[in-house]
């Protein structure tokens, strides 16, 4: 899949067939819209080209902007679109100077100048340019001079992909991965820098990488433990996650996130971890002693061992 964060630097595409959204989360709803959009450029010799946004455009247009939180950052929903299939990624800076343009400007300075689109795939409810009075009949007054079809997106295609990111979200809310998991298509994940902290894990044998998600908008699990799957260059392991203020031995109750991975033993500060969540263990306890907790991550991690276990199993 090829990047794109430039309009002025932007290729001549061959029989373009575009797709405009945020894709936060990339779930299995999402899904179904790429598969549609890659098929249609396969039967007219094309190449699949979805446009998005950065940052979102409710962090530049929306009333609630503190309260947006987001599945993905752009470099993990980059991967997500890659792994679908995507031929081109085009990712536009959202300002409020692009919200305002016109309608007119929309459709001919933007989607055609920069585009060429053959194919222009959107929503039946999509609406565009200035106080968002642009929708799907405006933009088919322009097919026949600008030589593209456009193809809606069925009402239902549209509630269901809006029912299911209400449902991951609701679902990673409450701690639910796996059933956030059975929503996306595959494990939620974060990724962060491995910074220093307290040191503290390695003392009683569960020496810990501390997360830091630099993202301000990134949507995190409720506090508590989880299994989860880390992943760090190139290679797979298991481990369990810690998400929370770390009652038993820190009073500043600032929210870490740490990771303990089994069977493993490299310096990595500096350096980027990935992180996929298969299932959430217990919650955030404070022990009386360091000694309670050192058992009760004994307990967590065999725990975590027959989660993974048990996936094993069924995949067999």
């Amino acid at each position: 899949m090829r990047i794109y964060k430039d309009l002025n630097n932007l290729p001549e595409f061959k029989n373009a067939v575009l797709t405009i959204g945020s894709f936060d989360g990339v779930h299995i709803g999402h899904q179904q819209i790429i598969q549609q959009i890659n098929d249609l450029a396969t039967s007219i010799d094309g190449e699949s080209v979805l446009i998005t946004f950065d940052p979102h455009p409710r962090l530049v247009v929306g009333k609630k902007q503190g309260h947006l939180k987001l599945l993905n950052t752009l470099d993990e929903k980059a991967d997500l679109l890659q792994q679908c299939g995507v031929d081109v990624l085009v990712v536009v800076p959202f300002s409020k100077e692009f919200a305002s343009q016109s309608p007119d400007a929309y459709i001919q300075d933007f989607l055609v100048a920069h585009f060429q689109p053959k194919i222009i795939a959107i929503g039946y409810d999509h609406k565009f340019g200035q106080n968002r009075v642009g929708d799907i009949s405006y933009l088919k007054k322009f097919e026949a001079q600008h030589d593209f079809q456009v193809v809606e997106i069925s009402k239902q295609e549209v509630a269901d992909i809006a029912v299911s990111s209400t449902k991951v979200r609701t679902a990673l809310m409450n701690g639910n991965v796996g059933k956030a998991e059975r929503l996306l298509g595959q494990p939620f994940g974060l990724r962060g820098l491995v910074v220093k902290g307290l040191q503290i894990g390695g003392t009683i044998g569960y020496p810990t990488a501390n997360i830091e998600v630099q993202h301000p908008y990134k949507l995190i699990p409720p506090e508590g433990i989880y299994a989860v799957w880390v992943a760090f260059e190139k290679h797979r392991y298991q481990g369990m996650l810690y998400i929370g203020n770390r009652p038993t031995i820190d009073e500043d109750l600032k929210q870490t996130i740490e990771v303990n991975i089994f069977d493993f033993d490299q310096n990595i500060y500096g350096k980027e971890l990935k992180v996929e969540f298969i299932e959430y263990l217990r919650g955030d306890v404070k022990f009386t002693t360091i000694e309670n907790l050192k058992n009760q991550l004994t307990k967590d991690k065999q725990a975590a061992l027959k989660v993974f276990e048990a996936r094993k199993k069924t995949k067999l």
